[in-house]
């Protein structure tokens, strides 16, 4: 799955405008929220924000900056979670997942070092993530995308616990966001 792919996906379940009363993210196009959408330079009406230039924003904000591109091309199924995660919730959280998970996956470090797990994806991450797929080349793409969704599907219930509002969409941050 290239980055194009991961953003047309995530476009998909983002849908086009909404403003939703109980949203904390406010007015979004695209998935881009009016927040995001100024740090990027877009400064018209949200319900107007360029396809294109959403694709932009989703490249830079969501698979660069956060390294999930760089995670994508050693694993594209876990590249695609992350990115996906990161544009509904924060890059940080999956990021820190990720970490978490590998920490946990390399069998009290004698396959690989433990890395920081501070939310900054770079060399040593992707490297880790590197020696856990050869450590586990059957089935530890999989295990790993679904440790990432169950850390995920926790958040979202965290989420609404921690504000009933958020009941409104959890049902559908579960169905939509959340695979095994």
């Amino acid at each position: 799955m290239t980055i194009e792919d991961m953003i047309e996906k995530t476009i998909g379940h983002e849908g086009e405008y909404s403003n939703h009363p109980n949203d904390t993210g406010g007015e979004t196009m695209w998935g881009i929220t009016k927040r995001v959408a100024r740090a990027n330079g877009y400064n018209g009406p949200m319900d107007a924000l360029p396809r294109s230039e959403a694709v932009r924003i989703y490249r830079t904000e969501y698979a660069i900056k956060p390294g999930f591109a760089a995670i994508a091309a050693v694993s594209p199924a876990i590249g695609a979670e992350l990115f996906d995660t990161g544009v509904n919730m924060h890059p940080h959280h999956p990021s820190l997942w990720l970490q978490e998970c590998l920490n946990a996956f390399n069998n009290e470090g004698r396959h690989y070092a433990d890395v920081v797990e501070d939310g900054n994806i770079g060399p040593r991450t992707v490297a880790a993530l590197r020696a856990f797929l050869v450590r586990r080349p059957h089935d530890g793409e999989e295990v790993m995308v679904k440790a990432l969704n169950c850390k995920q599907g926790a958040r979202y219930l965290d989420l609404a616990r921690a504000r009933q509002k958020n009941e409104a969409f959890v049902y559908g941050w579960m169905r939509n966001r959340v695979a095994l």
